[in-house]
């Protein structure tokens, strides 16, 4: 009689801790915790990179040049207290840029290197037909800098939290600013 009373105890025990999972759409937006997450990740960066792209100071820009602008996507600094992940935005950025056909998207300076650690590997190890020549590289005609910040109001059991996102455009040649762009999201929780 008491085995069995353990057993039972011990299939409710288990059952009780079970953890349910499921599947979703990955563009659902979820919010649990009130902290930066991937829907702000995916929604400030399709929109900043859309207003950037569709600026008239870019297609100015542009027309001068007469051709597609290649842009470089540098750093984004996190200078919130939370842990965000910049280079999840950074690759959400670099997507929009790529898709939208408009600009020409040069690789970021780690890609870079791997390449031309390749392209130094073939020189060493391919044939002469199929080696990938030096000196062919695109460069970039302007650089994407940006910073996270945010700001936060505490009082009594709430909390209101304002994300900061500011992106800068530079013409790599002249240093001279082609496009600045600011986007806030503004969180309130109640515990």
């Amino acid at each position: 009689m008491r085995s069995i009373f353990l057993i039972a105890v011990s299939v409710i025990f288990l059952y009780g801790c079970a953890r349910s999972v499921s599947r979703i759409d990955p563009s659902t937006s979820i919010d649990l915790s009130g902290r930066w997450n991937d829907t702000d990740s995916r929604a400030v960066a399709e929109t900043m990179t859309n207003e950037l792209l569709a600026s008239g100071k870019f297609k100015e820009f542009a027309k001068e040049q007469g051709k597609k602008p290649a842009i470089i996507v540098g750093w984004v600094l996190n200078k919130t207290s939370e842990h965000i992940d910049a280079e999840n935005f950074i690759k959400k950025i670099e997507l929009t840029i790529f898709n939208s056909g408009i600009a020409d998207l040069v690789e970021s300076e780690s890609f870079r290197d791997k390449l031309r650690e390749e392209r130094a590997q073939q020189q060493d190890f391919s044939s002469s037909d199929t080696a990938s020549q030096w000196g062919l590289e695109v460069g970039a005609d302007l650089m994407l800098f940006g910073e996270m910040t945010s700001e936060t109001d505490v009082y009594n059991n709430k909390r209101v939290v304002n994300y900061i996102v500011t992106l800068f455009l530079t013409d790599i040649e002249t240093n001279k600013r082609v496009w600045f762009g600011q986007k806030e999201i503004k969180k309130f929780i109640k515990n």
